[in-house]
């Protein structure tokens, strides 16, 4: 069986950590969420948390160097071997070009970069309803709008590469899995 190893990008609440979620356990790999990770350093107010927590409280992105050290640690553990599905990372076109570098290091590839396409005014009510306490309007706003400046360049260096796979994330959640895996042609 060959290592299946994803890249999940789109902007907050388009539903990447759910389908990744999906997509890792028929897989039976790792799903890394760098949102995930991030979150349980705050709950645990440790020192990354508490900086972490001062980016987030403004709707900014937690910066490069911090997000850096993390990934590299946890593509480098035993489970991380046989694939992995890499959410929230890269989110900027600096960061891809590190994982690049680490990926040739590591002697993995990544096979496919998945883009959730939706709405953005389904996102702002996505959000609303999750109801987390960093998750208002404004901030929300200010999220997409990061993630248009940071992220969506993204969009051209991953399509520039031949691994890019847009899929529609405004269906639900059976119709964008099934999409998934067609567009992924699974080998898990």
């Amino acid at each position: 069986m060959t290592a299946t190893r994803l890249i999940f990008l789109g902007a907050p609440g388009a539903g990447k950590g759910t389908q990744a979620q999906k997509l890792a356990q028929l897989c039976n790999i790792p799903h890394i969420s760098t949102g995930e990770i991030l979150r349980n350093e705050v709950a645990k107010n440790t020192h990354l948390g508490r900086e972490t927590k001062s980016y987030q409280d403004k709707g900014e992105l937690v910066p490069d160097r911090l997000i850096l050290d993390m990934v590299s640690q946890r593509l480098s553990e035993s489970d991380a071997q046989s694939g992995w599905i890499l959410d929230g990372f890269p989110r900027n076109v600096t960061q891809a070009e590190f994982l690049d570098e680490l990926l040739n290091k590591l002697q993995q590839k990544c096979d496919r970069v998945i883009n959730l396409e939706v709405p953005d005014q389904i996102i702002v009510d996505r959000l609303l309803k999750r109801g987390r306490k960093d998750d208002t309007e404004e901030v929300i706003l200010r999220r997409l709008e990061v993630y248009r400046e940071q992220t969506a360049p993204l969009i051209h260096y991953y399509n520039e590469r031949h691994l890019l796979v847009s899929i529609q994330g405004n269906q639900s959640m059976e119709e964008v899995t099934a999409e998934l895996q067609k567009a992924v042609d699974l080998s898990c």
